[in-house]
């Protein structure tokens, strides 16, 4: 296992479930943790995710991981789900009966006061307009302004996918980030009238939208590496991958010090770009189209403020800015009110800096990115004084970019694998970015390692 994240942890947990039990598994990590972007501290004396903090509880693959391995009493759901979006000056409620910002409620959409009037007026138009045929992949901005018109794209759409993805609507995939969109795009005249019968579809007993451990996800990349039983090895990096008569051989160590493992499979675990590295001489192929998949670098500021210090406490689970109001936060999550084990004595609550096209944000100290955040608080929630304790962590090139011909591109990845015998791909750059995606993608490729292990025998 090339990858010690929690899809490459995933994929060993589930080929050792499969596996002979002579079958030896190693996880080969380059940093000095495993985890990756799944990783809580203290702050405060609390322990708050610094990445993830959340799971879909809808998905069940994270929390049906999460239970086999002994993390199950743990598992929490968030004490609300109601949230806020920042536009034209203030806070206004997320409107009700919408699917990734696309309203299905126009009273609701009108109550919320999120877009303007002339901006409601224009998205009942959808339903006397010419139908725009959707036949190849397009952006969501193009399909969605068509349809609503800009101010939906702008101030409900583009915030919450770049909650998601920190990217921008008019590069992200339709396809690949709202499939259910997409979906009746292909068939449907009216975006409005499919966006009534999708949120219709949805059960009103489904139960929570998401869940968390209750000492933060951070804490199950540790508790499957343990239930795995593999050989877990940080500050490893595979810096090289070829195919052998029996297997593959990874290069590791320093370039002057090679060190060789050999395995008879393997499963690259990590991002397009370190994987394009590694698939180069073995399958240029799915290397090539790897090494096209963007990334976007973000900052999240965790601070701690005393409950005296806001006027009044917060009553939502946190607030989405859309791009065009020219703020440096993008997203703020109300931490403890989101998760109320959190809450003790204090508001505990997270700010994401960083979308594509604003590597400039990040580019300032971690003074700088707390005095951006403190500012937020203060003008947006009237808060008073300083945290008490913060905290920030960057994710350089954390999260992938979903573009317009994403998954065309994934297909073509997994083509060019499939020949290669014993070799398997899996992580955030496929088939999700959120964790149950990532475990869905690893119980793939640890199937394709375990077919290609029983034919040999093994």
């Amino acid at each position: 296992m090339i990858g010690g994240g929690i899809s490459g942890l995933a994929a060993a947990w589930y080929i050792r479930q499969g596996a002979d039990e002579r079958v030896k598994v190693t996880v080969l990590e380059a940093a000095s943790r495993v985890g990756g972007k799944l990783h809580a501290s203290e702050v405060a004396g609390v322990s708050v995710d610094a990445g993830a903090e959340a799971m879909l509880a809808r998905r069940p693959e994270g929390a049906e991981l999460a239970r086999a391995v002994g993390l199950g009493d743990d598992l929490v759901f968030p004490g609300t789900l109601r949230s806020a979006v920042y536009s034209r000056g203030e806070l206004h409620g997320m409107p009700k009966g919408q699917v990734m910002g696309v309203p299905a409620d126009l009273t609701e959409l009108a109550r919320s006061g999120i877009v303007s009037p002339a901006g409601l007026l224009r998205v009942p138009l959808d339903q006397i307009l010419a139908p725009t045929l959707v036949r190849t992949d397009v952006s969501v901005a193009a399909y969605i302004r068509a349809r609503m018109g800009g101010e939906i794209v702008d101030r409900l759409v583009e915030p919450l996918l770049g909650g998601v993805y920190a990217g921008r609507a008019d590069m992200l995939s339709l396809e690949a980030t709202m499939p259910r969109v997409a979906a009746v795009a292909r068939a449907e005249r009216s975006l409005l009238s499919a966006a009534r019968h999708l949120v219709a579809e949805t059960p009103k007993d489904a139960g929570p939208v998401f869940t968390t451990l209750r000492q933060g996800v951070g804490a199950l990349p540790e508790a499957v590496a343990k239930a795995s039983g593999a050989d877990v090895r940080t500050g490893v990096t595979v810096r090289e991958l070829h195919r052998t008569e029996h297997g593959w051989r990874l290069v590791t160590g320093p370039v002057p010090r090679p060190e060789t493992v050999e395995a008879d499979a393997v499963v690259v675990a990590v991002p397009g770009p370190a994987a394009a590295r590694l698939l180069r001489a073995e399958a240029p192929r799915a290397a090539a189209e790897l090494s096209r998949i963007e990334y976007a670098s973000m900052a999240v500021v965790t601070l701690a403020y005393p409950l005296s210090a806001f006027p009044r406490p917060p009553a939502t689970s946190g607030y989405l800015v859309p791009p065009v109001e020219r703020r440096p936060v993008k997203a703020v999550t109300f931490s403890s009110v989101k998760w109320p084990h959190l809450a003790r004595d204090l508001v505990i609550l997270r700010c994401s800096i960083g979308r594509v096209g604003e590597e400039h944000l990040l580019q300032r100290d971690d003074a700088e990115l707390v005095s951006l955040a403190t500012a937020e608080m203060a003008d947006v929630m009237g808060v008073r004084g300083l945290p008490v304790d913060s905290r920030v962590t960057r994710w350089g090139g954390g999260l992938p970019q979903y573009n317009v011909g994403h998954l065309d591109r994934v297909a073509r990845v997994r083509a060019a694998v499939a020949v290669e015998p014993g070799l398997a791909v899996c992580g955030a750059a496929y088939d999700g970015i959120g964790i149950p995606a990532c475990v869905g993608a690893a119980r793939t490729a640890a199937g394709r390692i375990l077919d290609h292990l029983s034919q040999r025998g093994e």
